[in-house]
């Protein structure tokens, strides 16, 4: 089970950070991501994380702006946001899959939390 926190209202150029705690079971040898859905848009793949070698992806509409970690303790992945704008305004999702890869497809993801609302505006 996947349980997304964190989500909330900020203006242009501020900043958020994503919480995702896992329970259930452990995910420390599967693949983590993020994705997020606007209204009226299809889902799309923000964020991943593999803790086998801690490396990440990250989608280009995000990058420089949004880093995603993990801590394994906690099982628990994050999702800092910052530098804020209006078209990141959606309800970001947490996910899980089994495997190394790094995917971007959300249809490879296994397991879904219940998403958080972010809203960017002034």
């Amino acid at each position: 089970q996947l349980q997304a926190s964190g989500g909330g209202f900020v203006q242009p150029g501020g900043s958020l950070r994503l919480s995702c705690a896992a329970s259930g079971r452990t995910f420390n040898t599967v693949t983590m991501g993020w994705f997020r859905q606007a209204p009226g848009k299809e889902r799309e793949f923000v964020s991943a994380f593999r803790s086998s070698d801690r490396s990440s992806s990250v989608a280009d509409a995000v990058k420089g702006r949004f880093t995603i970690s993990r801590d394994n303790v906690k099982n628990t992945v994050y999702l800092q946001m910052n530098s804020l704008k209006p078209e990141d305004t959606a309800v970001y999702y947490c996910a899980a899959k089994g495997g190394p890869a790094l995917s971007s497809d959300y249809a490879q993801y296994d397991y879904w939390g219940q998403g958080t609302q972010v809203t960017v505006s002034s």
